[in-house]
């Protein structure tokens, strides 16, 4: 998001923990390159956060701060809930608090919605819900952001995508950076779900849809949607073949062990309906679901070359701008 911001001209002040020790992470390989003004501290303190937006002023505000891990919620239930729902209160108290009436686009997900496991597409005007810690603290917050701006007269709305894929993952238990690693390492990947299906999509589209919506909300325009679904058209691979379609830009695929966890259960099916995001942002995915998970692969490749995440970073934003036209 800050890359894509800043290629487009914009001044970014940035909040967010600081990267734990040791970890690869995508914003401090990008951040020499980059004037994003980066401020580190934690979401819920309220008084921080007053500081930092008092300083900012901010004329947008897109609030990804979470807790973003389903299996980690269920080790950090309490943590997950306070992240997710009062770090969420805190930022737009702050707002409030301090005089800015910087519309606000929260980002929850595609977990929201009281899923039944039937695979149908979730509309946005459907049931939410949640049974794993991770999908009901999103719902919360869905549910007290709106009060909260219904209460106060903040704009906010909120956005809800699918499988977000791209290079430059590095968050623990998720399939593609597990998948990476297995391939890097020359060891058997475990997958709880191969059958499981999922609305992947690469995470240019995905930011694209958010400025999208961003400058629908700026700009005050009409019709400018209180919570949206981005996803893919087609139907949701499965996770077996997004693996496929994964691999194909490298040169082998591990093999890979099944090892479902009953202590943990996930959903097997979840698809989104995007037809809002077509109607009210104009907006449509540019890169299929095959073409997302090669994206991504060709980046964990080009790294592991020794190109500059820079570089690729930057090549794979103006390929994307170039190619689709955004």
């Amino acid at each position: 998001m800050c890359a894509v911001l800043e290629r487009l001209g914009a001044q970014i002040t940035g909040l967010a923990l600081p990267p734990e020790p040791g970890d690869n992470n995508l914003f401090s390989m990008l951040a020499p390159s980059m004037g994003t003004v980066s401020r580190l501290a934690d979401i819920r303190d309220g008084a921080a956060v007053k500081a930092i937006v008092t300083d900012a002023r901010p004329e947008m505000v897109i609030h990804l701060a979470a807790q973003s891990l389903v299996r980690k919620s269920y080790d950090q239930p309490f943590e997950t809930f306070d992240v997710n729902v009062r770090g969420t209160l805190t930022l737009l108290q702050a707002l409030v608090d301090s005089g800015q009436s910087a519309p606000v686009l929260v980002i929850t997900s595609d977990k929201v919605y009281r899923n039944d496991n039937q695979g149908r597409s979730f509309l946005e005007s459907d049931a939410l819900g949640g049974e794993d810690p991770y999908s009901a603290s999103k719902a919360a917050c869905e549910i007290a952001a709106r009060a909260f701006a219904d209460t106060t007269g903040l704009k906010v709305a909120t956005a809800r995508a699918g499988n977000v894929v791209g290079g430059g993952d590095f968050a623990r238990d998720r399939l593609l950076t597990d998948a990476w690693q297995a391939y890097v390492t020359r060891t058997p990947l475990t997958l709880r779900h191969p059958d499981a299906t999922r609305p992947w999509q690469h995470v240019l589209d995905v930011v694209f849809a958010y400025l999208r919506h961003a400058a629908q909300l700026l700009n005050e325009l009409a019709g400018a949607p209180a919570a949206v679904n981005i996803g893919p058209e087609a139907d949701p691979l499965t996770v077996s073949d997004a693996l496929v379609a994964f691999y194909s830009q490298l040169t082998w695929s591990p093999p890979h062990q099944v090892q479902s966890d009953a202590q943990r259960p996930e959903k097997t099916r979840l698809d989104l309906d995007p037809g809002l995001a077509w109607r009210a942002l104009g907006w449509r995915n540019r890169l299929s679901q095959t073409e997302a998970l090669h994206w991504a692969a060709q980046w964990y490749s080009a790294w592991d070359s020794g190109q500059s995440p820079v570089d690729i970073t930057t090549g794979q934003i103006e390929a994307y701008l170039n190619h689709h036209g955004t």
